[in-house]
């Protein structure tokens, strides 16, 4: 197969930011004809021309490609996001009754499912929080509501944020977040984390405190590593767990992964994946697709486990502990203590 030398947006790189320097966002990489052509179709870069106009551009799979209205809708919510500077009041969006629509319809369908397949503790932050199932809140809303729990808020983001600059973020209680909302054609479907999941998956595990506590580790590693190698290491450990983590309570499988709880169809279907046990090497060294259901998941023994495995390692890990993990220093496939 032939090979090209190409600039893609990296699969890595947390998928919801702003960030004006665009070269910061893109890495060259040696793909496969098929890989690239493939990622053009689901990747949805933000471009600001010369004439400062800024463009979402949607691949050609995606479901809102054909439709110049949303286009023009996600440029324009984009645009808030790229303005806006620290010490500003967060962008309010004027969400249509589309959108409004679509929230209500994922609200609706998803809480059976949570109640039925989410763990305890990301349970017990929804009922924290106490997110309107009717209406999408405003960031400005969600963080004051965050604020006086754990101390979490959102800032908005356009796009794509470089991996440091959106884990240190986390280090000091700060969560970027997009504020679109998924193309109205399929609501229980979205390539690429929108509003529904910032908020619903997110926000609900950032009002509980022990929940909190795992995202502040992993940002306070990211601020400690300082190797491209290592930083990468712990932003796959943290989508393996956080974002896409189940969990054994009371003899069943359980959800506290935020990418599996915003996700209608994953939470169907978690259950027939790959169950691993917790395995930090692999956790670290394996790729992983964000426009696919994941087919291999790490399963804890217990919340106090992913507490002690998963925040044990965020806690300490540095580029000398990780580029032994790397290197087979532990022996692979051990379960975590």
């Amino acid at each position: 197969m032939t090979s090209l030398m190409v600039i893609v947006p990296e699969i890595a790189v947390h998928y919801c930011g702003a960030e004006r320097n665009l070269v910061s966002l893109w890495t060259v990489r040696v793909l496969e004809v098929h890989q690239l052509m493939d990622m053009r179709q689901h990747f949805a870069p933000v471009i600001e021309h010369a004439d400062g106009q800024i463009e979402v551009q949607l691949g050609g799979l995606h479901p809102g490609s054909a439709d110049p209205a949303y286009r023009a809708r996600r440029s324009a919510i984009a645009s808030l996001a790229l303005r806006w500077r620290a010490g500003q009041p967060l962008p309010d969006i004027a969400y249509d009754q589309r959108e409004e629509s679509v929230w209500r319809e994922v609200s609706r369908a998803i809480e059976p499912l949570h109640q039925r397949l989410a763990c305890r503790e990301f349970l017990a932050g929804q009922a924290r929080l106490g997110l309107p199932t009717e209406r999408i809140p405003q960031l400005a809303e969600v963080s004051a509501m965050l604020a006086p729990l754990t101390g979490f808020r959102y800032v908005p983001a356009a796009g794509v944020v470089p991996l440091r600059e959106f884990y240190e973020a986390l280090a000091a209680g700060c969560f970027h977040s997009t504020q679109y909302v998924r193309h109205h054609s399929v609501p229980l479907y979205t390539p690429e984390p929108d509003v529904i999941h910032e908020v619903i998956g997110h926000g609900n595990c950032l009002a509980s405190d022990r929940f909190a506590a795992l995202y502040r580790a992993a940002g306070a590693a990211a601020r400690r590593v300082q190797t491209d190698a290592a930083l990468e290491f712990v932003s796959r450990v943290f989508w393996f767990s956080l974002e896409f983590g189940v969990l054994t309570e009371a003899g069943q499988l359980k959800v506290y992964g935020a990418g599996i709880l915003s996700s209608y169809g994953e939470l169907g279907a978690f259950h027939t994946m790959e169950i691993r046990p917790l395995d930090l090497v692999a956790m670290g060294a394996t790729d992983y697709d964000i426009t696919v259901y994941q087919p291999v998941l790490y399963g804890a023994q217990s919340f106090e486990q992913v507490e002690d495995g998963i925040g044990g390692f965020f806690d300490g890990c540095d580029d000398d502990s990780v580029l032994a993990l790397t290197h087979g220093a532990r022996t692979h496939g051990k379960v975590l203590a």
